[in-house]
């Protein structure tokens, strides 16, 4: 299928990749690990002159290289991952990608406004509690349909298997067929508010088997079975005990240290109709975190979760939500894609090319992310576990000006010495570098293998 030579990232990545060619699962992985290399610039800069370039345009033309082929592979490398780990947190979230600039793309749809047009992405991180992500375990990618903008009355009377919220669904219905798979390890769904769906408490309520949990954030008040609403019976119920924790900067909202209350209580919800059918009465617990005491002028932080797990002592509480504040690392999952590979910026003729090429750029985003906390978690790791030995000798030999050592550097260092060429100084003090100066080292990390590899033609 690949060259045993080749032992590059890319090809560990892509090893299940499935084309019907052999030609072409080699020219993906070839293109994923060039666009990798290069994650910033467009596709001829990270393409060595017009040659790769065209034969990269063409892997997109292919019909037989789709979105879910592509992903297929990385999902598999994914699931092994995700074995490892006694839980992992398969975190869910929508994102828009805005194509409005680039009128000559066809099949794009509307995004919040009809005059913006481009695509919907939903994908699910896999993330351990420590943060370190583990792989995107599926990927959807559409647009929405123009026929429906603006008409939310007949939407409500579409079936829910019809609406987009439906992706919540089809989401924890792939979670649990990984979590049918790897029984040592327990999954848990983690979403916020858009996903508070009736219809997904069912699913995890009748699914069969080992099933994944739910944690998600509340949207609606919803009625109580036997009388009272959600949010009046969560304030009710006592409380637990006080959690501390940073809130990151967000927007033109200053990141802050916050102390919150928790309280849960277990509940029933009054089961709703659908279409003139009656749904089943939903059991969850919920998890209020209350903010007590803001600063003065600061909108007190509070949360409300519900989750399909019981949870009876503080530290159940405090638990769940530290797993949902994992729930950031999507967030920075898509500042990648938009920011490091510039995803929005791609310009293919129609959305079905788009698609692969979004999907190979979710791989790399998910590589920057993966080294830039394993770097944090795991810095007693040998670097040649997630770099190419041809990576960390020419970094090194760039940096220290010297002969690589026989055994690898610690994964912290070469990550250091890495994100130093995107800008991080490294001074007593600094924390650890970020996913943008790893992403923009990566870039240099190209270059100087490239200089040391023609050195030795040289030399030879």
């Amino acid at each position: 299928m690949f060259d045993q030579e080749d032992s590059s990232w890319a090809l560990e990545e892509m090893g299940a990749l499935r084309l019907g060619d052999k030609r072409l699962n080699r020219r993906a992985v070839q293109v994923l690990k060039q666009l990798g290399e290069k994650p910033t610039p467009s596709i001829p800069t990270a393409c060595k002159g017009w040659t790769e370039t065209l034969a990269a345009y063409r892997l997109f033309d292919n019909e037989k290289v789709t979105m879910e082929k592509v992903l297929a592979a990385h999902e598999k490398a994914t699931v092994a991952r995700i074995g490892q780990h006694p839980v992992v947190l398969c975190i869910e979230d929508t994102t828009e990608l805005d194509y409005s600039t680039k009128k000559e793309t066809k099949g794009l749809g509307a995004l919040t406004y009809e005059t913006r047009q481009g695509l919907l992405l939903h994908p699910t991180l896999a993330v351990t509690p420590d943060r370190v992500p583990l792989g995107c375990l599926r990927g959807f990618v559409w647009a929405r349909d123009p026929e429906l903008y603006g008409k939310e009355k007949e939407y409500r009377k579409i079936p829910i298997e019809e609406k987009e919220s439906f992706r919540w669904i089809e989401g924890y219905r792939c979670v649990n067929k990984v979590a049918a798979e790897l029984r040592q390890t327990k999954l848990v769904y983690v979403a916020d508010r858009e996903s508070d769906i009736y219809e997904l408490f069912v699913e995890a309520q009748t699914a069969q088997g080992q099933m994944a949990d739910l944690l998600i954030r509340v949207a609606i008040d919803r009625k109580l079975f036997g009388g009272g609403k959600l949010w009046g019976q969560a304030e009710e119920s006592p409380t637990l005990g006080t959690v501390e924790f940073d809130l990151p900067k967000r927007d033109k909202r200053p990141g802050r240290r916050v102390a919150q209350t928790l309280r849960a209580v277990r509940v029933k919800f009054k089961a709703p109709y659908r279409n003139g059918k009656k749904l089943p009465v939903v059991e969850v617990t919920v998890i209020l975190a209350k903010e007590e005491n803001p600063p003065s002028g600061m909108e007190p932080v509070e949360w409300m979760l519900l989750t399909t797990r019981s949870v009876t002592t503080f530290t159940e509480a405090a638990q769940m939500m530290q797993w949902y504040l994992c729930r950031w690392q999507i967030e920075v999952f898509f500042h990648i894609l938009k920011n490091g590979c510039k995803i929005e910026k791609l310009q293919l003729e129609h959305v079905d090319r788009l698609k692969p090429a979004i999907a190979l750029y979710m791989i790399i985003a998910w590589r920057i992310l993966y080294l830039t906390m394993l770097g944090r978690k795991c810095p007693d790791l040998s670097c040649d576990v997630v770099f190419d030995t041809e990576e960390w000798q020419a970094v090194y030999i760039v940096t220290k000006r010297a002969h690589p050592p026989r055994r690898p550097p610690r994964l912290d260092e070469m990550v250091k010495m890495i994100a130093s060429y995107g800008g991080y100084l490294n001074r007593k003090g600094d924390a650890e570098p970020g996913p943008k100066t790893l992403w923009i080292g990566l870039q240099r990390t190209r270059d100087f293998v490239l200089g040391i590899a023609a050195q030795k033609r040289l030399q030879e």
